[in-house]
């Protein structure tokens, strides 16, 4: 549970451990070379003082990362673990991009808001979204990265003052919606996302108002490819997990009992990953140091997670989509030392997707004005004894994979498949639905 806990200065150094690995795939050293920081032509103005109490929100959502990927995020790790709250049980609602994402900005599950596959990014209501709610209570607004799969790249994002739109998501020199403006940017997508999260942050020296800060990285999905100076580096090896090795399949359903991805395609993906989320961790400490010279650590809630697992050939397996946890669980960090938020604690509760824009809400004192199925993490009064998640047999899936909904429990999970897909190239949100045999 979230405890009460002494409040850390403002702006006080938080140490991060270095990483460890280098850029050229030597044997791994104590730290690595720090990307360097834009060079000023004259010394940054002091920020004007803050007459707002409520805080800033900073949230950064990677892209399929899974559990067990600390060791390429020591540095974030270090931050939001050893000085916020670790969610040892925090899961995506719905294991694929779209409807995760669209969970995350309206706290509600797939089959409320709609988006139930990644080709409909329109089915979201704009007004269901915790960036409106946070813009019209005043709070500056900017999305830095992937938004939703297949939204129109030259059309802009509702309810944000400022964005860098990606679409579709490349790592380098990608296709860029800037605030208005289609043009194509030279670089690695983390590195050109965090400058401009960086800028919009830095514009609070200026502007006084509270800031929304979201921040989506391609990393780590496939096809992975690593900043150049990370696309040797040695990652630890990995033994792989019991289902790796799963022999008899015959309890799983037909399209699992197929999947013959080996621990040595599990382990090669693993590594792929892993050299992705290095630069990760490199933007997370410039975020860090960039909030300490604004003074503006304590009173920024930073939340870090993935918008779902993946799995690295459990059950033969080499993707999301499926009921298990690698698939489901994701990293989860929290913190917010001005909350009390800020001592290293460890979260047990069941959390989901559909917790973080009740969260957002809650921290900036705002009651939300549209359903949510989720609720504030800052309410530790809060717990629940199951989790839905959920997932369609859609049409981007060549092979079948069948619909499925599951209950997470404390200790149990009861899964159920359904003959239902999404068939129609368009429609309602809850159109295009097909009951019967699977063909």
């Amino acid at each position: 549970m979230i405890t009460d806990a002494a409040v850390v200065a403002a702006g006080a150094a938080v140490p991060l451990a270095a990483g460890a690995v280098d850029d050229g795939g030597a044997a791994p050293v104590a730290g690595r070379t720090a990307t360097a920081a834009p060079v000023a032509s004259r010394p940054p103005a002091s920020p004007l003082p803050r007459t707002d109490p409520r805080p800033n929100i900073l949230f950064v959502l990677t892209d399929d990362q899974p559990k067990e990927t600390d060791w390429a995020i020591r540095r974030t790790a270090d931050w939001l673990g050893g000085q916020g709250v670790t969610f040892a049980r925090a899961h995506a609602n719905t294991p694929l991009c779209a409807p995760s994402r669209a969970s995350i900005m309206s706290g509600r599950y797939a089959h409320n808001h709609g988006v139930l596959d990644t080709r409909h990014p329109y089915h979201l209501d704009q007004h269901t979204t915790v960036q409106r709610r946070l813009h019209e209570a005043g709070y500056r607004t900017g999305l830095f990265g992937k938004y939703l799969n297949y939204w129109h790249t030259g059309d802009n994002l509702p309810h944000f003052d400022e964005w860098l739109l990606q679409e579709p998501v490349a790592y380098y020199d990608g296709h860029y919606n800037d605030n208005g403006t289609v043009r194509n940017i030279p670089g690695y997508n983390t590195t050109v996302i965090r400058d401009r999260a960086l800028a919009f942050i830095d514009r609070s020296r200026t502007d006084t108002r509270p800031w929304f800060a979201y921040v989506a990285t391609r990393s780590a999905h496939e096809l992975n490819i690593p900043e150049r100076r990370y696309r040797h580096t040695r990652v630890p090896e990995w033994p792989g997990r019991p289902a790796v090795y799963e022999g008899d399949k015959s309890d799983k359903p037909p399209f699992l009992r197929a999947a013959k991805h080996t621990y040595e395609r599990g382990e090669a993906l693993r590594t792929r990953q892993l050299r992705t989320l290095l630069s990760v961790d490199d933007a997370m400490r410039d975020f860090h140091d960039e909030l300490r010279a604004l003074g503006q650590l304590e009173n920024t809630l930073v939340v870090y997670t993935s918008d779902h697992g993946l799995c690295w050939a459990d059950h033969g397996w080499l993707r999301k989509s499926v009921p298990y946890r690698p698939s489901l669980e994701v990293p989860f960090w929290l913190s917010w030392p001005a909350r009390g938020l800020g001592e290293g604690t460890v979260d047990d509760r069941l959390t989901g997707h559909v917790d973080i824009a009740p969260t957002f809400l809650d921290a900036a004192g705002l009651t939300p004005d549209t359903p949510h199925d989720g609720h504030s993490l800052l309410d530790p009064r809060y717990d629940r004894d199951r989790l839905l998640a959920e997932w369609w047999w859609n049409r981007q899936d060549q092979e079948p994979i069948h619909t499925w909904a599951t209950l997470i429990g404390r200790s149990t999970q009861y899964t159920e498949y359904y003959r239902t897909r999404l068939d129609r190239p368009a429609g309602p949100p809850h159109a295009g639905r097909r009951r019967g045999p699977l063909p």
